[in-house]
């Protein structure tokens, strides 16, 4: 479970303009996912597993390009950290595609699932320890919002579904469905935050 808890879980205006909090709401609502697929089947559970995997994918990318580069500039051993983080996200993507290539029906799925739910619960809770707490110290109000409105950004942007045509890659990672879903968030970020792509 999470080792930090939004401040003011119920103040909108705080989501909106602190990039922490609104991670922290992520982290939350991934773990509701989690739930949400263990516990359907057929249909219900192939929706909530899309779901999963599109919020993985922009937490993950937006973290990425917002988070970590803020961390390896301004937090005590920085590049450490991040580095960390990096490794942990690689193993939750491994089995991310091991799962791609099952139906959720498949007996082999739920333990991949279970894996994949370990492996993300332990990366989140690494991040809120080693990252966020730090960026909370280190931001000041106005870093906290702008990386929280290229993460808003990215959450509204990300298509719910991959693009047509990916799908025959699916057994490359670097070329699948999660793979093309992160490059256009990073795309969708960049753009928020001013950058070119």
């Amino acid at each position: 479970m999470s080792e930090l808890h939004t401040p003011q879980a119920g103040d909108d205006h705080a989501k909106d303009t602190d990039v922490v909090a609104l991670l922290m709401r992520q982290h939350g609502d991934i773990r509701n996912l989690f739930d949400e697929v263990e516990a359907t089947t057929g249909e219900e559970r192939r929706d909530a597993f899309r779901r999963l995997v599109r919020l993985l994918a922009v937490h993950e990318t937006a973290e990425e390009e917002v988070v970590h580069p803020f961390a390896r500039r301004a937090l005590p051993g920085g590049e450490k950290v991040v580095e960390e983080r990096l490794t942990e996200e690689k193993a939750a993507k491994e089995t991310l595609a091991a799962l791609e290539d099952l139906d959720t029906d498949d007996p082999k799925f739920m333990p991949q699932l279970l894996k994949l739910r370990q492996d993300v619960q332990e990366h989140a809770r690494a991040e809120e320890r080693y990252e966020f707490i730090h960026i909370r110290r280190s931001a000041d109000a106005t870093s906290l919002a702008a990386m929280a409105k290229a993460i808003k950004a990215a959450e509204a942007m990300a298509p719910t579904h991959p693009h047509p045509g990916v799908e025959s890659a699916a057994k490359n990672v670097a070329l699948g469905p999660v793979a093309a879903l992160m490059d256009r968030t990073k795309d969708t970020v960049r753009r928020a935050m001013g950058k070119d792509g």
